[in-house]
């Protein structure tokens, strides 16, 4: 078996790297601190690159990244990687969103007590030998309103234990499903403006783009309430600090709550010198446990990465999280083989899919399904590597469009079906069905418009005859004489005496010559073997 290499350049939890060496026929190289020219020297070698924030993963690397087949970014951020043209290379781009919330969590709740209850100036005054209360008076968590600018993981965990404390917590982020704000007991605010207007705290937890850079400036501070409290634990550059300070300076703001800061490393700011002001390095992600699970974590990526498996972190992927993943992953198998099928029994190019998600399957995020199916369709008729990474760039290129729908009702019988409508480039239409077993294993339901039943298998033996008898009689010789082991058998038909489909699941593949001439026999009309 071919050796998969993974670079290390940055250091990680010594838990991850274990993992790492634990795998078979992976060879681990750790080159801490490597040049930039080093790393573009013998990046061509590896199949895997573990990061953190200070390597530029851009095209120019990319390029020399011939084997590459995951990045993976030792933390939450991913600025440094450039995701349009890792897709494009089919590279996945992975972090570890999860392994370090708690941590971050808990540090933007420390510094909403310390702001508000001046513990650290508090601290400092008394250890100068000074001893006075009146001087650090503070406010009470208690019924204030807490607004959260991005409810993802980290500002649903804030939101959790802040109700806990007593908060009216409400939140801006149009990018999250009303259910979300419903679970976790907040107040949604379809816009900014609502939010600052009503919030006693405000915090912030969405990553930086070119939506979010100054999200908070001036304009924003003069619609906030007089006497508010601000904490940034999420990325610098998110609020200006410009416009801070002269909140803080006019007493608009009551005090700021900041880990992470417009340049890092940075040792002094305008912005520090506010006696409410409290500052942290960038710790958001310091705690023994943080930094255990991001190593764990990330390395858990790269194995599955270089192993061809979905990696439920990957920033050019939909996101999935490992409960959902769960759910979906028998859909995801199935439908790659459904994908798989098209190309092996129709030559026409294809044109347009239409997927149709029945059930229980249509309530959930079915994105990585629909994926899973154009990675298969386009993996028998595309040389260049396709995976689920750039399988929906490739099938663009391609000229295919797929369009999805989703109907909550069951379909005949089934509590969930996937069905699937191609149309060729001649108006062809092929169609497929599928669901799983009461076991949760993949079947396909319909082929053609035929009703089968059947298990998908490595090989399989696809036929359309003539609904006459005999004929079965005569694939059974030919099997035999071709000392091909037949699992499983499935005959659908649609009118008696019209023609009929059967599905043989069989151990071995079939050798074309043996297959042509299986062809030439009367009644077959045409006869695909199928790999899956």
């Amino acid at each position: 078996m071919e050796l998969k290499k993974v670079l290390i350049i940055d250091k990680i939890d010594d838990l991850g790297i274990e993992l790492l060496k634990k795998e078979p026929n992976f060879q681990i190289d750790i080159k801490i601190g490597i040049a930039r020219e080093e790393l573009l020297n013998v990046i061509g070698d590896y199949d895997g690159l573990i990061i953190r924030s200070d390597a530029k993963i851009d095209a120019k690397l990319m390029e020399k990244a011939t084997k590459l087949k995951i990045v993976g970014r030792a933390g939450n951020g991913v600025d440094n990687i450039d995701i349009p043209e890792a897709t494009k290379r089919g590279i996945i781009a992975a972090n570890t969103p999860d392994s370090n919330s708690i941590s971050a969590c808990e540090l933007t709740i420390g510094l909403l007590l310390s702001t508000s209850r001046n513990i650290p100036q508090s601290d400092k005054f008394l250890k100068d030998g000074n001893w006075d209360r009146d001087s650090f008076m503070g406010n009470e968590l208690y019924n204030k309103t807490l607004g959260i600018i991005g409810l993802g993981r980290i500002g649903a965990l804030v939101a959790t234990r802040m109700n806990a404390f007593g908060m009216k917590v409400i939140a801006y982020d149009p990018y999250i499903a009303n259910e979300r704000f419903e679970r976790y007991n907040v107040e949604k605010k379809n816009t900014l403006e609502e939010l600052l207007k009503e919030s006693d705290y405000i915090t912030i937890h969405t990553p930086r783009t070119e939506e979010t850079i100054g999200i908070i400036g001036e304009k924003e501070v003069d619609l906030m309430k007089n006497g508010v409290r601000i904490i940034n634990c999420a990325r610098g550059k998110l609020m200006e600090e410009d416009a801070l300070c002269k909140g803080l300076a006019s007493g608009k703001i009551a005090s700021v709550g900041l880990d992470v800061h417009e340049k890092e490393p940075r040792y002094s700011a305008e912005l520090y010198k506010f006696p409410n002001v409290v500052v942290t390095p960038h710790i958001g992600a310091t705690t023994v446990e943080a930094q255990q699970n991001v190593g764990i974590t990330i390395a858990q990526q790269v194995i599955k990465g270089i192993k061809g498996e979905i990696v439920p972190n990957a920033v050019n992927l939909p996101t999935i999280h490992r409960d959902e993943l769960k759910e979906i992953k028998p859909y995801i198998d199935l439908m790659e083989q459904l994908g798989k099928i098209y190309y092996q029994i129709n030559k026409e190019a294809v044109k347009f899919v239409e997927i149709t998600y029945w059930g229980e399957i249509a309530c959930q995020d079915t994105e990585m399904v629909t994926i899973a199916f154009t990675k298969g369709l386009l993996e028998p008729v595309i040389s260049d590597r396709v995976n689920y990474i750039n399988a929906r760039l490739k099938a663009k290129e391609s000229g295919i469009g797929i369009t999805t729908k989703n109907i909550y009702e069951h379909y005949n019988n089934y509590s969930n079906l996937i069905t699937i409508k191609i149309t060729d480039n001649k108006c062809g239409i092929f169609t497929l069905s599928g669901t799983l077993s009461t076991k949760g294993e993949g079947k396909i339901v319909e082929v053609l418009g035929y009703e089968v039943d059947v298990k998908p298998t490595d090989y399989m033996l696809f036929l359309q005859n003539k609904d006459v008898p005999g004929v079965i009689g005569q694939v059974g010789t030919f099997i035999g004489n071709e000392n091909i082991n037949v699992a499983t058998m499935q005959v659908g038909r649609k009118l008696k005496g019209d023609k009929a489909l059967m599905i043989l699941n069989i151990d071995d593949r079939i050798d074309k010559k043996a297959l042509d001439k299986f062809v030439s026999i009367d009644n077959i009309i045409w006869a695909k073997v199928i790999e899956l």
